[in-house]
């Protein structure tokens, strides 16, 4: 009976819960084409998704590097300590690393330490991929789910055990001021590339480098803890998540059309919340010119 009384109750209060001054995603769970007429705003291009990815490249020091484990019959199988669980063989996985865009070709620099296990794996013969997403630096001024819940729907997630979205923000540490769904993300798939351009060059990269990682100093090529060394991720493959799929591109992003953006292309875009008082609702908050 309780569970009657909800699904007759939620269709009638949906409609004013929902602010009419803002759209809403029509297709949360799906990504249309830019031809569909369902969809109520032109969704980006891939073309254009690549300059909001190209520009997170740029603004984002930390990604997530993805790498599979080497097989038990591998050379290289006890590579990480005596402690390694065993079976771990063909299992993925991802840790974060510092990432900088040095080189400003679309491939991101890394400091590979290699004693790490991200590149202990891919010297045992692992592919790697790097997943990046986007973090605004402000809140949104106008947030999904911060409307008021009329009476009727207040009571009946009382009654249910439920706390409204700005009560459940409060009561949660850690809980994030922002729809991460709504924001866009992305993976780039493709290898590492020992960087060997001479001395000037590699000069360049590590002033780059610790402009953004101040601590990565201690770890540069040549230091006495740790043996290190400059790689690129050459690209070969770029999945885009731009956020909810009736106001943002999902699907591969040609990678002529990674390396083709300028950095005046993706200097003259900003991303959500790169400004204070955006709206996290607004299809217009994808990107601004």
């Amino acid at each position: 009976m309780r569970f009657s009384i909800v699904s007759t109750l939620l269709p009638l209060t949906t409609a004013t819960i929902l602010p009419e001054q803002e759209p809403q995603p029509q297709h949360i769970f799906s990504n249309p084409s830019c031809s569909s007429q369902e969809s109520t705003f032109r969704i980006p291009t891939s073309y254009e998704s690549a300059i909001l990815a190209r520009r997170i490249l740029a603004l984002t020091p930390l990604g997530t590097l993805s790498t599979i484990f080497p097989s038990s019959s591998s050379s290289h199988e006890v590579h990480d300590s005596e402690n390694r669980p065993s079976g771990l063989g063909g299992l993925p996985i991802g840790l974060t690393d510092y990432i900088s865009d040095c080189e400003g070709t679309g491939d991101p620099t890394i400091l590979a330490i290699n004693i790490a296990t991200s590149f202990k794996n891919v010297a045992a013969g692992s592919n790697i991929s790097l997943s990046l997403q986007w973090v605004p630096p402000y809140p949104p001024s106008s947030r999904i789910g911060s409307f008021s819940l009329p009476s009727i729907t207040s009571k009946l997630s009382s009654w249910l055990g439920f706390s409204s979205p700005s009560a459940a923000a409060e009561d949660k540490p850690g809980a994030l001021p922002f729809s991460a769904a709504n924001l866009p993300r992305f993976s780039l798939l493709g290898y590492l590339e020992k960087i060997d351009e001479g001395v000037i060059h590699n000069l360049e990269l590590a002033k780059c480098f610790v402009a953004t990682h101040q601590d990565a100093k201690f770890w540069l090529p040549g230091n006495p803890i740790h043996t290190s060394e400059w790689v690129r991720l050459v690209v070969q493959d770029v999945y885009w998540i731009g956020g909810f799929g009736d106001r943002a591109y999902i699907g591969w992003i040609p990678v002529e059309e990674w390396r083709n953006v300028t950095q005046k292309e993706w200097q003259d875009v900003r991303l959500p919340g790169e400004k204070k008082g955006w709206k996290e609702w607004s299809a217009e908050a994808q990107w601004e010119l």
